[in-house]
């Protein structure tokens, strides 16, 4: 069978970002000015600028700029350092990997999970045809598992005939979490491979990992996810050609001769997660806060299901914490009217043992969270164990490829799980006030959730230039010297420490994405506040086929209203009845950077994959 990805399997991953001593000195420097300067333009905004005749503009804008400030400090502390964890050889034998080592030392054996629910089996052949390609030095003992919860005949006869093991469940409990837990229980691997079933994982996977686990206490090793089939895109002058001809092609070439190269179409989901990974997971090892994400991750056995144990106590406790207490008072009550004073403490103790023997057979030991962000929820275990003090590691080289959402529906999906898997988890069992983590490892989590609620600030930043310019009526009390004298300084030096701290990562695309992706924050956002589940949906692994721009009617608005107001205003300016100048042009460059943010995604809901050669 022919994939459309088929043309891409010789491309080649980029390599990790070059650390550099003296750029993260710099950085550190212009990031600590930045969020100084911020700090002043911000007791500034709440002490002086505040524009009392419209406090319902102003407050609201200037808490939206409070709360972008904390997330702006949370990100900072997030990139302060890189501190890569020393790569050592693999190990030869498991000994080498445990603290106390084995009277009887064996071969390390390490099982390889597949995960599937609907996928094609010619997807998953491929997947674990280079599963079967993972090489090692030293002699070593894989098995590959096929996860199947779809309970098909037909993956059932691909694993016989890839002579893998298969295996299967009668219900679908707990998803793709219940899943990699049913096979833990018929597994015995000293390490366990997570893999998608699109995961292409690479040769040297092994030979670049295991080393980690020298140090006993790793529990786990995340590796950067690379979506090998990301759209390149067009050079700009053969898109104009197309439909200027030669005049178009001669303008684009003008253009990018000025500008540099200029590829319209690629990665139009800004699906690339570089900065993700080779820059914010990358850089909390130095916090021991790098949290797993699933595929591409090896985990030591024994480290999940002693935190999974200990989790499943804690569960038994807090629920005979809950009922104990009503239950003693039932007992005394019982207790005094047969005058029986001792009963009462050896029916509170027999009971005692009676209720936890039932809620044993009614909690479930889970060594991966039922939950929709199992792979996070799994990590803030594993990191708040603290008699055990588990490391987790970022490797920064990538070891593995896969396939990237090829149409809006799809990323939606997905970034709504994102989203609401982080907030379920964020409101309902914050690792800020969990005990067992370090303040390091709270500041690093506290940091992703944060970014999560982005969406409620990002739509006010989306409105107030429309606002203005249909209005007149400003947020602040003048757009005076004093005004661009705070605000300047923090912008400039703001948008100096992004490039110096993302050095090597184009940072416009990102900024955007996350500015546009405010309704699917707010929507995810409103779903956890209602207490409504979120859902389980396997991410499709082909392109979804239809007119996507329902999906961005908000972001569409944004413009909308944005431009119309620019010509409102223009044209009030034009006839006089606009006069303040400084007003309209500070919103006329944020009106802009608005629609240019917001305008990747919309044109998003309208791209098709082009076949065509370019010239």
């Amino acid at each position: 069978m022919s994939f459309y990805f088929d043309k891409f399997e010789n491309r080649k991953p980029p390599e990790p970002l070059v650390y550099s001593a003296r750029r993260e000195l710099l950085y550190q420097f212009v990031a600590t000015m930045t969020l100084a300067m911020g700090a002043w333009y911000i007791w500034w905004r709440w002490n002086y600028s505040l524009n009392y005749q419209a406090l319902w503009f102003a407050i609201p804008l200037v808490l939206a700029e409070t709360f972008a400030y904390i997330g702006l400090v949370l990100f900072t502390a997030n990139l302060w350092k890189t501190k890569d964890y020393p790569q050592q050889p693999p190990p030869t034998s498991l000994s080498e990997t445990l603290e106390m080592p084995l009277s009887h030392d064996r071969p390390i054996s390490v099982d390889v999970f597949y995960p599937t629910y609907n996928e094609e089996e010619d997807l998953v052949r491929l997947s674990v045809l280079d599963g079967q390609r993972l090489q090692y030095p030293h002699p070593i003992q894989i098995n590959i598992h096929v996860l199947d919860d779809g309970k098909r005949k037909t993956m059932q006869a691909l694993a016989a005939e890839l002579g893998v093991n298969y295996i299967t469940r009668t219900n679908n409990q707990g998803f793709k979490a219940g899943n990699l837990r049913n096979a833990m229980e018929q597994t015995s691997g000293d390490f366990i491979v997570i893999c998608d079933a699109d995961t292409r994982i690479f040769q040297t996977f092994l030979l670049n990992t295991l080393g980690y686990f020298r140090d006993p206490k790793v529990a786990w090793v995340q590796t950067p996810q690379w979506f090998f089939d990301l759209p390149e895109g067009k050079p700009l002058r053969v898109v104009m050609k197309k439909y200027l001809w030669y005049p178009g092609f001669a303008l684009g070439w003008l253009v990018e001769k000025c500008c540099g190269p200029v590829m319209v179409g690629k990665d139009p989901f800004v699906n690339d997660p570089q900065m993700f990974y080779d820059v914010i997971q990358r850089r909390r090892n130095w916090a021991n806060a790098s949290f797993c994400c699933g595929a591409g991750s090896i985990h030591r056995r024994d480290a999940v299901m002693e935190a999974a144990l200990k989790a499943y106590s804690r569960s038994i406790d807090t629920v005979l914490d809950e009922i104990m207490p009503d239950i003693s008072k039932v007992l005394a009550k019982a207790a005094k009217k047969l005058e029986k004073k001792d009963a009462e403490s050896r029916l509170n103790d027999r009971l005692r043992e009676a209720v936890t023997s039932q809620i044993i057979h009614e909690i479930e030991m889970t060594p991966y969270k039922f939950h929709v962000s199992e792979d996070i929820y799994t990590s803030i275990v594993l990191h708040s164990d603290h008699g055990s003090e588990w490391k987790s590691v970022l490797h920064p080289g990538i070891e593995c490829k896969m396939l990237s959402p090829q149409d809006l529906q799809t990323w939606t999906v997905q970034r709504f799980k994102y989203a609401g898997g982080s907030l379920d988890i964020c409101l309902n069992d914050n690792p800020v006030f969990r005990p067992g983590l370090n303040w390091k490892q709270k500041l690093m989590y506290g940091s992703t959730f944060w970014s999560y609620f982005g969406g409620v600030w990002n739509i006010i930043f989306l409105l107030s230039p429309a606002i203005y310019l249909f209005t007149q009526v400003s947020p602040v009390s003048s757009y005076s010297g004093e005004f661009y004298k705070h605000i300047f300084p923090f912008l400039v030096l703001n948008e100096l420490a992004t490039m110096l701290g993302t050095w090597g990562i184009a940072g416009f695309k990102s900024k955007a994405s996350y500015l546009s992706f405010f309704p699917v924050n707010l929507q995810a956002l409103w779903t956890v506040f209602r207490k409504k589940q979120i859902k389980f949906p396997t991410t499709p692994k082909d392109r979804q086929e239809g007119n996507f721009f329902h999906l961005v009617i908000p972001q569409f608005l944004v413009i909308v209203l944005t431009i119309a107001g620019l010509l409102y205003a223009g044209y009030g300016y034009h006839q006089g009845s606009f006069t303040n100048l400084n007003g309209l042009l500070t919103n006329i460059f944020w009106g802009i950077n608005n629609v240019l943010a917001m305008s990747g995604l919309v044109l998003a809901a309208f791209w098709q994959p082009d076949d065509s050669d370019v010239e």
